[in-house]
């Protein structure tokens, strides 16, 4: 069990890279060449790294929030589209995101397009804090991180030829042309040329649109997001009278309201500025729309306010599938009509210990039911069966053994069947076996005809494979009638949501259970379900790394950062006997410093670092077991503090955590920590720092530092797959 957990530990991305195709790399030099055939250090010595000064100054360059928006801009302006493109941890775009798009001169030079921007990357946890505000990405400046992610499929798909490079620039004609694609460029210089050459040669546009004598309301009409942040910042600041008006103005607007605006007045205090913003989302008719109506349902509402926002997610359905699936789910999730009798089920439940079969007792009674004595006898073979099916399953019994007593359990269920047996016992057996021998859809319909009745025993195993495999049945006809968009029962959702209830109750029930029920309910958009369900799952497997994951998610989309380790604390200190809280705390931590450096909080982030350190040391000592995954961890926490060190110019205190990192898990060090960043990185970053004579003395440990590395395993040392050559 703890070798499993320690896997599944280094299986979990803390962020999810978009990786481009890897090229085969010789892995006998410290100095690889990537694209272009410029090694690393020459690149970071074309694209020098931000430094902590950096990264603190302002964005200047302006983008404009969706597509559309930019499209409408440049079509009222007459200007182009510059389509920009990022991408964290890649030399070049770090570059580009700390130093150039903060340079006067550098944003100059964009002024005269239409700016987009497109990362893949989140750099905060939420687009909007707890009153409705927008919070806007740190690295980008002008757009929420969603807006920088939902944007970058559709420019894939219609510019980047099947190609995801960063950085990229793109210059987009009024009629949807292509001027020039620039990327692979060896110098930053030949691609400012480029972007001002793009200027340079095109007819200055001719005014289409007078736009500063309009009055704010007017201004509530237009995409621009000059104007937005204008209408936003009046409503802001506003007296209600200004507001009613600005969301009435939206209002009339139909299925262009813009809908910034409406989140503020659905955050509003005022019962008339919400009532206003919630009939004006009935004509919105935007995917935006879908996800705002869904986010405002995850709060306590007044039945007459839920049942306003369901209906217009119905009416929104008649051109969307979310729509209508977040409608049929807040309707299913309100009935109470369900496949089996819930009430019983939890009465049984209820104070029930595991039952779990006794091996010898299970060989006795099976000896005892020979086939000449009960061979006409239905009870007999079912009994049979289950004694079969028990024996192959208990830890003693592996390889053909088992299989054997599986194909005779199900041959003695098949019997009994002939011979006219029914009810739960056959067919919760019949659904255990048919899910054994790969049979899916057979083990979910005995499963739905088991849950027809009611067991005797509640508590076993069988009960709660059935339980499971009734869930997951029922998630999957969901699923099969959402992707043929055909509408489907909601007391499927009822049912999907009482078993995995009645799992977490089971005292054979599993993490994955919980896990399996939150996912299902945020994916279908029932997210202050999925936030019950998950507080319930946590209470229940205190030691589930994927429950946690999901929680500490959760509070960072929700912004506690700042209560995070403290929460995880109290966790531990509630319950004294819960030897993994330390593990988890220092996960918490390592999170929590990730966090605080997406948002350039340094010092914050350099202490969260160490204390992780500190409790991944306290947990192996607690449980020895647990000292691969915990060293693992340690060792990115402890690199997180040598990219610190560097961004301050502390090149022999990044050095020296550096090789701190690679003693504590040298297998860690290709592995990429929550910014995309993994310990070679930082090394790649270091050495061109390293150059003169008066840092002989620290090149050469770094060197002798990689070449211990490379004899441990050469790939450790090869560039990440973006950082490599395409072919092209």
């Amino acid at each position: 069990m703890q070798a499993k957990f320690a896997r599944a530990l280094l299986g979990l991305p803390l962020i999810l890279p978009v990786l481009l195709p890897a090229l085969a790399q010789d892995p006998g030099s410290t100095e690889r060449p990537g694209a272009g055939g410029m090694t690393t250090g020459q690149r970071e010595a074309m694209w020098p790294a931000p430094s902590v000064e950096d990264w603190a100054k302002p964005v200047l360059i302006t983008f404009q929030r969706t597509w559309e928006d930019a499209v409408a801009v440049s079509k009222e302006t007459g200007r182009p589209i510059l389509v920009c493109t990022n991408m964290d941890g890649e030399i070049a775009s770090e570059h580009y995101a700390g130093i150039r798009y903060r340079q006067p001169d550098i944003a100059k030079l964009y002024e005269p397009y239409v700016c987009v921007i497109a990362s893949v990357y989140r750099h905060t946890p939420r687009d909007h804090d707890e009153e409705g505000r927008r919070v806007l990405c740190p690295r980008f400046g002008s757009v929420t991180c969603s807006e920088h992610i939902s944007i970058e499929p559709f420019l894939f798909e219609t510019f980047f030829d099947g190609q995801r490079v960063a950085p990229r620039h793109v210059m987009v004609e009024l009629d949807g042309s292509e001027v020039f694609d620039v990327f692979y460029a060896f110098d930053t210089q030949s691609v400012f040329d480029r972007i001002q050459k793009g200027i340079a040669d095109r007819p200055a546009p001719e005014p289409r649109t007078v736009r500063g004598d309009r009055s704010i309301i007017e201004r509530v009409e237009s995409r621009d997001i000059a104007d937005r942040l204008a209408v936003e910042a009046a409503f802001e600041s506003g007296d209600a009278e200004l507001r009613r008006a600005l969301l009435e103005k939206a209002r009339s607007l139909g299925s262009d309201a813009p809908l910034e605006l409406l989140r503020q007045g659905l955050y509003s205090f005022d019962a008339d500025q919400q009532a206003i913003a919630r009939d004006a989302l009935t004509a919105a008719q935007s995917e935006d729309a879908v996800h705002l109506i869904t986010e405002v349902l995850r709060a306590p509402l007044a039945q007459g306010e839920r049942e306003q926002l369901v209906s217009a997610l119905e009416r929104l359905g008649a051109n969307s599938l979310r729509a209508r699936t977040v409608a049929s789910v807040q309707r299913g999730l309100a009935q109470a009509e369900y496949s089996m009798d819930v009430e019983a089920w939890q009465a049984k439940l209820s104070g029930q210990t595991a039952v779990e079969p006794d091996r010898q007792e299970v060989a006795v009674r099976l000896s005892g039911l020979t086939r000449a004595d009960s061979a006409a006898d239905g009870t007999a073979r079912l009994e049979a069966a289950e004694a079969a099916l028990d024996l192959s399953e208990d830890s003693l019994t592996t390889g053909a053994y088992a299989a054997l007593l599986r194909e005779d359990a199900h041959n003695a269920a098949v019997e009994a069947r002939q011979l006219g047996a029914s009810g739960w016992r056959l067919h919760a057996l019949m659904a255990r076996l048919e899910h054994l021998r790969g049979n899916g859809g057979a083990a979910f319909e005995q499963a739905e005809l088991a849950m027809a009745s009611l067991p005797e025993v509640a508590a076993d195993r069988t009960s709660m494979v059935v339980l499971a495999l009734f869930a997951h049945g029922r998630e999957q006809a969901i699923a099969k009638a959402l992707e043929a968009k055909r509408e489907w029962p909601k007391e499927w959702l009822a049912d999907v949501h009482a078993a995995y209830d009645l799992l977490v109750r089971h005292p054979l029930g599993l993490p994955d259970h919980a896990v399996n029920h939150h996912d299902f309910l945020r994916r279908l958009g029932a997210l202050g379900e999925a936030d019950r369900v998950l507080a319930a799952g946590l209470e229940r497997f205190p030691d589930s790394l994927d429950l946690h994951t999901r929680h500490i998610q959760r509070m960072l989309a929700e912004g506690r950062l700042e209560t995070l380790e403290s929460t995880y604390a109290s966790m531990a200190e509630q319950r004294p006997e819960w030897k993994r809280g330390e593990w988890f705390r220092g996960y918490a931590s390592l999170l929590a410093a990730e966090e605080h450096r997406r948002r350039r909080g340094q010092d914050a982030a350099r202490q969260a670092y160490e204390r992780s350190v500190v409790h991944f040391d306290r947990a192996i000592e607690l449980e020895p077991e647990m000292a691969f995954s915990a060293d693992h961890f340690a060792a990115l926490a402890i690199a997180g503090q040598a990219r610190l060190a560097l961004e301050r110019r502390d090149l022999a205190g990044c050095l020296a955590l550096l090789v701190q990192s690679f003693e504590r898990c040298p297998t860690a060090a290709a592995s990429p920590d929550g910014n995309n960043m993994s310990p070679m990185d930082v090394a790649r970053m270091l050495r061109p720092r390293l150059r003169g004579d008066e840092h002989a003395e620290l090149r050469a440990q770094l060197e002798a530092a990689l070449q211990k590395l490379a004899s441990i395993n050469p790939r450790l040392l090869d560039l990440p797959d973006y950082e490599r050559p395409t072919g092209r």
